[in-house]
């Protein structure tokens, strides 16, 4: 049963990441109509961030799935070591770009911070993750990129909590500032429960990847 289980999560999460990676795909057209109306005015300022923010960040939604499956891992090193460059380099463009994103958030200060402390947690702990697989590290490199996986996944869980505010009473931009902590801090705590909660770790592997 727990097989079945983690497959079907797998599946749920691997279909989540791929639409919502597709969709996003149409901010490659740099036209803010395609936005939100809330973003809009956003985009318009910040048009080229915005635009690869959004489409790289796709390409790491689309790419994390496969990185966490472990027969992929056993089978096909070669192919989890380019798809985890491409989901570090993602990581790393969409990260940046979310910065002045962030900053410009209509919703105020606290959504602002709420969104610049995602994208600063994303990037430090894809990079530390990719710096200890460099270092030979793979228990630690594993570790960090779960934390790092659980903030990707802050594009799914962000979608499915907007609907929540104007069903609740309340308006987008209230909802939204609740919002802006709330796609990625539950995320963050769970992957630590999971991480401390799992089985000891075998002895560190040491292995070079270069």
């Amino acid at each position: 049963m727990n097989r079945v289980v983690r497959i079907c999560c797998w599946a749920l999460l691997a279909m989540a990441a791929t639409a919502i990676g597709v969709v996003s795909l149409r901010y490659l057209s740099g036209d803010p109509a395609v936005a939100p109306r809330a973003l809009r005015l956003n985009m318009i300022e910040r048009l080229p961030w915005f635009v690869a923010h959004t489409v790289a960040g796709a390409l790491a939604l689309v790419v994390l799935p496969f990185q966490l499956l472990p027969a992929l891992r056993r089978s096909g090193a070669w192919l989890h070591r380019w798809l985890g460059r491409i989901y570090v380099v993602a990581v790393a463009v969409s990260g940046t770009c979310a910065l002045p994103i962030a900053l410009g958030s209509f919703a105020g200060p606290v959504a602002a911070s709420g969104f610049a402390m995602l994208a600063v947690c994303w990037l430090g702990t894809t990079l530390t993750g990719w710096r200890m697989i460099r270092a030979g590290d793979v228990n630690a490199h594993r570790r960090w990129m779960v934390r790092s996986a659980a903030l990707t996944c802050a594009a799914i869980t962000l979608r499915l909590y907007l609907p929540l505010p104007p069903a609740l009473g309340f308006t987008f931009a209230e909802g939204y500032r609740v919002i802006a902590w709330a796609c990625w801090v539950p995320n963050l705590l769970l992957a630590e429960y999971f991480l401390r909660r799992g089985k000891a770790q075998p002895a560190l592997v040491r292995q070079r990847f270069a």
